[in-house]
C-alpha cells in the first residue's frame, strides 16, 4: 500500500510543474557558484606564464639585455619568450602584429628602455612596468619605461572592448530566447532573418552609445559594427541550436559555453599570457574570444587584422544554423521554412 502510494506521488510529481521548477532551483544554485568561480579563477589573481618580448641591441649589449630579461623572469616568476630583433623598427612591427607584448632596448652606457604596449594588454603592461624598476638596480642598468602603444584616453584600463563584446554576446542569446517565446510562429528562415535584423541594429546601437554618445572608444565604424553584429548573430544562433536540441533547457549549455567559459577565457579583461593555461588555450576558439581578438585588432592595430577570429565566429554561426535547419522540426514553431 505504502509503495503504491509513493509510486503514485512520484508519478504525480513528475507530471506537475514542480519537477522542472525543482531542477531549475538546483541548476541556478550550481550556476551561481560556477559563475563566481569561473571569473574568480580567471581574473582574481592574474599570473604571467609566458610573455613574448622583443630585445633590441648590438651583439655585445645583448648579454646585458639577457641579464635584464632573466631578472624580469625571476621577478615575475614567469618565462619571457625573447626574440632578438635587429632594429627598433622591426621590434615595433612585431608589436603591431601582436607577436610581442613589449620591447627591451639595450643602449650603450648601461641604459635600458622598456617599451610596454598598453593596447596589447593593459594587465601585461602593468605587470612589466611594476617589475622592471625592481630589476634594474639588481643588474646595474639605468631604466626608462615608456608605453609605445597606449590605450585610448576614454578607456584607461582597457576594459571597454570586453564590455561591448559582453553586451553583444548576452543580448545576442537573450534576443533568441525572446524570439522563441514571443514569436514562436516564425518559420526557420524567418527566425534566422530576424536574428540578423536585431544583430545588425543592436551592434549599431552599441557603437552609437559607446563611441558617439559616451566617447569612451574611437571605433572604426564599419569594422567594429560588423564584428559586433556577427558576434550577436552567432550568440543568438548558438542558443537557437541548443533550443533545437534540448528545448527548454537550452539556456544551460548556452550560458555555460558563452558566459561561464567563453567570457573569462576571451582575453578581454585579462590578457591571454596572464590567464590560466587551459583558458588561454581554448578562449580564442570560442565566440567571445574570437570577437575580442577581432575587435582589439580593429581598434588598436588597424592594418594588421587577422582572418582567424572571423573564421571562428563564422564556423560557430554556420554550425548553429545548420543544426537548426536540419532539426528544425524539434524547434518550437512551424516545422517547415
Amino acid at each position: 500500500m505504502d509503495e503504491g502510494r509513493a509510486r503514485h506521488r512520484w508519478t504525480a510529481f513528475k507530471q506537475s510543474p514542480f519537477l522542472p521548477a525543482s531542477v531549475l532551483v538546483l541548476i541556478l544554485a550550481a550556476a551561481a557558484g560556477l559563475f563566481a568561480g569561473s571569473y574568480t579563477y580567471a581574473m582574481a589573481d592574474p599570473t604571467p606564464h609566458r610573455v613574448p618580448v622583443a630585445v633590441v641591441g648590438v651583439s655585445h649589449q645583448s648579454v646585458r639585455g639577457k641579464a635584464f630579461a632573466a631578472g624580469m623572469e625571476e621577478q615575475l616568476n614567469a618565462s619571457l619568450a625573447l626574440s632578438f630583433e635587429g632594429s627598433f623598427e622591426r621590434a615595433r612591427q612585431a608589436v603591431e602584429e601582436q607577436r610581442v607584448f613589449g620591447v627591451i632596448v639595450v643602449h650603450p652606457g648601461n641604459e635600458v628602455t622598456l617599451y610596454v604596449s598598453g593596447a596589447s594588454g593593459a594587465s601585461v603592461a602593468q605587470l612589466l612596468s611594476e617589475a622592471a624598476p625592481k630589476v634594474a638596480p639588481q643588474v646595474g642598468v639605468r631604466l626608462t619605461v615608456r608605453d609605445m602603444k597606449p590605450l585610448q584616453p576614454g578607456d584607461p584600463r582597457g576594459l571597454a572592448l570586453f564590455y561591448i563584446t559582453l553586451a553583444a554576446v548576452i543580448i545576442g542569446f537573450i534576443g533568441a530566447v525572446q524570439l522563441s517565446v514571443q514569436a514562436d510562429g516564425l518559420s526557420a528562415w524567418e527566425r534566422i532573418a530576424f536574428t540578423v535584423a536585431y544583430a545588425v541594429l543592436g551592434a549599431l546601437s552599441i557603437v552609437a552609445v559607446v563611441d558617439w554618445g559616451l566617447g569612451a572608444l574611437d571605433l572604426p565604424l564599419l569594422e567594429s559594427w560588423f564584428i559586433l553584429a556577427l558576434t550577436m548573430f552567432t550568440s543568438g544562433m548558438v542558443f537557437t541550436m541548443f533550443n533545437t536540441l534540448v528545448r527548454r533547457w537550452a539556456m544551460v549549455p548556452t550560458w555555460g559555453l558563452m558566459v561561464l567559459l567563453g567570457n573569462p577565457s576571451s582575453g578581454g579583461a585579462v590578457s591571454w599570457p596572464l590567464l590560466p593555461s587551459p583558458l588561454g588555450a581554448i578562449g580564442r576558439w570560442l565566440p567571445p574570444g574570437a570577437s575580442i581578438n577581432a575587435q582589439h585588432t580593429a581598434v588598436y592595430f588597424g592594418g594588421h587584422q587577422r582572418l582567424m577570429p572571423f573564421l571562428v565566429l563564422a564556423a560557430w554561426a554556420l554550425v548553429s544554423c545548420t543544426v537548426f535547419l536540419v532539426w528544425r522540426d524539434r524547434h518550437p514553431g512551424p516545422e517547415t521554412s
